[in-house]
């Protein structure tokens, strides 16, 4: 706790290094202003929105279980299973890549069917964040455990993809990522190519069934909007009375990344320093709500379809008007998150088959042993009831 003696001292020294940094705030806010002519105001319109969301890891996690296995899981905002997996560190490449292609190549799952559109052979070549079997084989402990979330994102990404390039669509319909439409987990430019296989597919499905289809993500933070957020407010940018957005530039968005080529759009191909190839989507700050202080949310969109932007943003606001229990974000997202957790009978259901598979492992003199943990209570718990 600090002393309060010495809170006068404090409180000096935090205004003298605020006067000092005074030209940092004038400076967005300055950036701030010069984005106020360019807001443009929301009218909700209806279309059919669909998220699609893979399950935490964190929430997903299975107790009584030595291997650390996680499920991945793919539902979209109407509860539809998409993808369903078991996983751990520990888990195989080999194994693993056999639940997704063919010794001939031919796909088992919506992942399968991408690395196949890429041209990768094995999980490695797709991201190189996820080991060799050589490495795992041999030098286990040099794997690190962070590459079963970029595994799960490659599994919702590939759903992504395969519900624009592989299936038809009655309506004109809204896509929701949860996260910007960005990614550093693909191995060269595997992530652009992607990209441009979506856009074909929106382009095909339009010339051929006059459907529009449209992408976007969006995302809870942002660098960016942590950044500019009090500039924001200072300035006045969105005020109240109806929902607002503005395109933020390619410039500001750089300002705000450690990293440089976290805002570098398609558009700056064939210039100077690394070429782009972890970002598809061009930025946008939106605020659903019709009050100053209403969240604030940065969405990324395709920018074939930034002339459609009213109507994206319009399609948003009709379904984060129904926000719940996060207000003003879009409903199809809560709605896809809360389909994705495994929990109630489901969750009973999974425990007992973790169960009955270490049970199955132990010598059957040990087993007894196993069955006595179905009976013990979570004493941490008890203190809730």
């Amino acid at each position: 706790m600090l002393p309060l003696n010495s809170l006068g001292d404090l409180a000096r020294a935090l205004r003298d290094q605020f006067d000092q940094d005074r030209w940092l705030l004038e400076e967005l806010c300055a950036e701030a202003r010069a984005l106020r002519s360019q807001v443009r105001t929301i009218r909700p319109r209806s279309v059919t929105t669909v998220a699609v969301v893979a399950s935490d890891g964190g929430d997903n996690r299975l107790t009584l279980d030595p291997f650390s296995i996680q499920i991945v899981r793919v539902v979209d905002s109407y509860g539809k299973q998409l993808f369903f997996d078991f996983i751990s560190p520990t888990t195989s490449p080999d194994a693993l890549l056999e639940r997704h292609l063919g010794a001939d190549g031919h796909p088992h799952s919506p992942l399968g069917r991408l690395m196949r559109d890429l041209g990768a052979s094995t999980l490695h070549d797709l991201s190189p964040m996820i080991p060799d079997a050589h490495t795992v084989r041999q030098y286990p402990e040099r794997v690190n455990p962070v590459w079963v979330q970029v595994y799960r994102d490659l599994c919702e990404w590939a759903v992504l993809y395969e519900r624009i390039v592989a299936q038809t669509f009655a309506t004109d319909t809204l896509l929701v990522r949860d996260g910007l439409l960005r990614s550093k987990v693909f191995r060269g430019d595997g992530f652009i190519r992607m990209m441009n296989h979506i856009q074909a597919a929106i382009e095909r499905t339009w010339q051929q069934d006059r459907r529009r289809i449209y992408l976007v993500g969006i995302a809870k933070r942002s660098k960016v909007l942590a950044r500019y957020d009090l500039a924001f407010s200072i300035e006045q940018v969105f005020p109240p009375g109806e929902g607002r957005f503005v395109r933020v530039p390619r410039e500001m968005e750089q300002k705000a990344y450690q990293w440089a080529e976290w805002g570098r759009g398609l558009e700056q191909a064939g210039g100077q320093g690394e070429e782009p190839k972890f970002v598809a989507g061009e930025m946008y700050l939106v605020r659903f709500g019709r009050r100053s202080g209403d969240p604030i949310w940065p969405v990324d969109l395709l920018p074939s379809q930034a002339a459609q932007a009213d109507a994206i943003f319009g399609f948003l606001l009709e379904d984060a008007r129904a926000g719940f229990p996060v207000p003003y974000y879009p409903y199809c997202l809560q709605r896809a998150h809360e389909h994705a957790q495994v929990s109630g009978f489901d969750w009973v259901v999974l425990q007992d088959l973790i169960i009955e598979a270490v049970r199955d492992m132990v010598p059957p003199d040990k087993r007894g042993w196993v069955d006595a943990h179905r009976l013990k209570a979570d004493v941490a718990a008890m203190r809730y009831e």
